[in-house]
């Protein structure tokens, strides 16, 4: 958990770094306002490539190989921003480093759902939650201390070293046995397995037990064929990969949308309270607040309850949030909203992969991811046509409506979901579960 977990923590912390390095090349007069806002958008096209391309690799090639590659990736190109010679130069070494950070967003919810036990992987999402927050924290924090004294290159060296001593120590991170049985793999499975039960204290009894059952499978003895990847839209499957596109779209859109318009909405309406620090520090406690309760209540209730109360909670509070007054109360729901926001984000995104099999689970999550990732590219054109026809009320309805949108499918559509296929039985289209 601690090597996944900080896998997100240097991404969102290499993703955040663009606010205060843009404002500090905009300052500098290094770049300009149309050179900015090509830097974002092919962040953005990055990030989305690099969640569609990363489904492939690791389902191909292997978990590991995928993780430690994206992560390579991203760590060195960062460090190549640092010595990058002009605006030119950043905008196409950012758009290559943009790959390696979509793919780690799959990959570290994708082996959340491979690796983590199914009766506490709500704890473990809420915790990969955490370390992305705290990973947009303290880039913000060392924001506006290093980049004053040490300038903006300097965030590029933090980010890029920290993610390769992750690499480094991430070398001995075990391969998911899923995947490994899945390729006929089955001594190196094995291997995995005992080490993994070992650590965790099963008796050796228990062990035979399931050791008996995984040899005695006849999923077990040949490898399986490789499965195209339009399985995710044949009969049997294509509810679950609409319904992983729907909660990734709504996820990412209205979580960019609604932390990134809201200061906006507010100078519109000529309110000061908007740039304060106090708005922007309950955005910050928000991503931090909102996944520390996903880890707390995340194996409480099940999991169709806990995301269906959150979406509720992210509809009404953002319908109310624009038009409060009271600096005390824009803050207060502010930290409210965010962190209904947050847990949403967290519990959808780690839900996604769950609805795939091994065979194509993070092509799967890499398609869901790829369309959120897109539907943030489009979101300001979308968001600036909402507001110009309908004023702001259009725009919380069409985002309050996509949360209430979602929360009713989930609520009420029955998903066969393939969370909790054992390493030892048959493919899970075989024998389904269901979400709950």
């Amino acid at each position: 958990m601690l090597l996944v977990g900080l896998g997100m923590f240097f991404d969102s912390f290499d993703n955040t770094l663009s606010a205060g390095v843009l404002a500090s090349l905009l300052e500098s007069k290094w770049s300009t306002l149309q050179l900015n806002s090509l830097f974002l958008s092919v962040t953005y096209a990055g990030l989305a490539t690099g969640a569609a391309v990363t489904g492939w690799v690791s389902d191909r090639f292997g978990r590991s190989f995928a993780f430690q590659f994206n992560l390579a990736l991203f760590g060195i190109l960062a460090l190549c921003c640092a010595f990058a010679p002009s605006m030119q130069w950043l905008i196409a070494i950012r758009g290559l480093m943009a790959l390696g950070m979509g793919a780690e967003y799959v990959m570290c919810f994708g082996l959340i759902a491979e690796l983590m036990p199914a009766a506490r992987r709500g704890r473990y999402l809420g915790m990969l939650g955490i370390f992305a927050g705290a990973g947009v924290s303290l880039s913000s924090l060392l924001g506006m201390l290093i980049i004053p004294a040490l300038g903006w290159r300097a965030m590029f060296v933090i980010g890029g070293l920290g993610t390769l001593w992750l690499w480094w120590m991430r070398r001995s991170l075990p391969e998911s046995p899923r995947w490994l049985e899945r390729m006929g793999r089955n001594e190196e499975a094995d291997a995995i397995l005992r080490r993994l039960e070992h650590e965790a204290g099963v008796h050796a009894s228990t062990a035979s037990e399931l050791q008996a059952r995984s040899t005695g499978s006849p999923a077990a003895q040949t490898p399986s064929q490789w499965v195209p990847i339009t399985i995710l839209f044949s009969r049997p499957v294509i509810r679950r990969t609409l319904m992983a596109i729907l909660l990734n779209v709504t996820c990412l859109f209205g979580s960019y949308t609604v932390t990134g318009w809201m200061p906006t909405f507010f100078v519109s309406q000529g309110m000061s309270v908007s740039r304060s620090l106090g708005f922007n520090a309950a955005i910050m406690a928000g991503f931090l607040a909102g996944p520390l309760l996903c880890a707390v209540i995340g194996d409480r209730l099940s999991r169709r309850r806990v995301i269906v109360i959150f979406g509720v909670l992210c509809a009404v509070f953002g319908a109310i949030y624009p038009f409060l007054a009271a600096p005390e109360l824009i803050i207060g729901f502010g930290f409210l909203l965010v962190s209904a926001i947050a847990s949403f984000l967290i519990l959808g995104l780690g839900t996604a992969p769950e609805l795939f099999a091994t065979a194509y689970r993070f092509r799967g999550g890499g398609v869901a991811q790829t369309a959120g990732r897109l539907g943030v590219i489009a979101s300001p054109a979308v968001i600036l046509a909402l507001f110009d026809a309908y004023g702001i009320g259009g725009v919380i309805g069409a985002i309050s409506g996509m949360y209430l949108i979602v929360t009713f499918l989930i609520a009420v559509v029955d998903i066969d979901s393939t969370p909790t296929e054992s390493i030892e039985g048959p493919e899970p289209e075989a024998t389904p579960t269901r979400l709950t």
